[in-house]
């Protein structure tokens, strides 16, 4: 009976053994985390600027050979993934003002790879053919021709606490509408139908731009500063995925395409066909991204 079971212990033993190694053999494509080096996981905020760059590179890396995974999350929330190194790419940093505070705090251990595209504008807005108010300044005693009015979105928002300031330090007699986005919108279309002028939040890229011929009013006290949209990846993926690297750093895209890409997914549009359709359209520009 002893060696009977000596011999089951035996078996039990070789058997762990070799069931080790064939783990060991699983984690050959694992970094020094443990993750699995063949996954790229993109950090997803909720803005729709998010979702065109995002599902774009998203179909180019898998078809690079890499899976992708897709984590919803707020900026904050992603800049410390990326950080930590959970998350390694963010398609939608808006830098230098917009993200400032996460970038001083998680900078250091971030990569900023490429500039995305520099008209990451936001400001006041009027229908083009609104003539002769192409700034601020201009909006100086023509308050009455937008009834007295600047249609904006929810308190607590930072384009309505600098709005508010903005009435104030220019010395205009507007009173802010504040309510939510699509009710902003809802009262810019209604406006826009009967062709009277307007004056509104707006920024880029956003939908409103395809669906409108508009313009960014000047802010020569530069109340709201333009930005640059980058792409960020953590330390190390040029060493996980060094191809993926090189792609990202190649990446450009202009923000006539990003607007036009959200208006076809708010329109109803699947995010991942919408994709692929500008790949077909931009065979030259992948091509030249990923250095074919």
């Amino acid at each position: 009976m002893k060696k009977y079971m000596k011999q089951i212990l035996i078996v039990f033993l070789l058997f762990t053994v070799v069931l080790g190694g064939c783990q060991t053999s699983k984690n050959v494509n694992r970094d020094d985390n443990g993750k699995d080096s063949k996954t790229i996981t993109f950090g997803v905020t909720p803005w729709t600027s998010t979702i065109p760059p995002t599902y774009v590179a998203k179909a180019i890396i898998e078809d690079m050979g890499y899976k992708v995974k897709l984590q919803n999350a707020d900026a904050g929330v992603v800049y410390a993934g990326l950080a930590k190194g959970d998350i390694n790419v963010f398609m939608d940093a808006w830098l230098p003002d917009m993200h400032r505070n996460y970038m001083e705090k998680y900078g250091d251990k971030i990569d900023d790879v490429a500039i995305s595209y520099k008209e990451g504008e936001l400001g006041w807005v009027v229908p083009s053919y609104v003539k002769d108010i192409n700034s601020i300044e201009d909006l100086m005693g023509k308050e009455k021709l937008f009834e007295n009015k600047l249609f904006g979105i929810e308190e607590g928002a930072g384009m309505t606490m600098t709005s508010r300031e903005m009435i104030k330090g220019y010395g205009l007699d507007l009173e802010y509408v504040a309510s939510s986005e699509s009710g902003m919108l809802a009262q810019v279309k209604k406006y826009i139908s009967q062709k009277k002028p307007i004056l509104f939040l707006g920024w880029r890229p956003h939908s409103m731009f395809a669906k409108w011929d508009l313009k960014v009013l000047k802010d020569p006290k530069e109340y709201f500063k333009t930005s640059e949209v980058h792409v960020l990846t953590n330390k190390g993926l040029d060493k996980q995925a060094p191809d993926v690297y090189q792609f990202l750093k190649n990446w450009n895209i202009s923000v006539e395409d990003i607007e036009k890409m959200i208006l076809e997914i708010e329109n109803g549009k699947d995010a991942s066909e919408v994709a692929m359709k500008w790949i077909e359209e931009n065979k030259d520009k992948v091509n030249k991204m990923i250095g074919k």
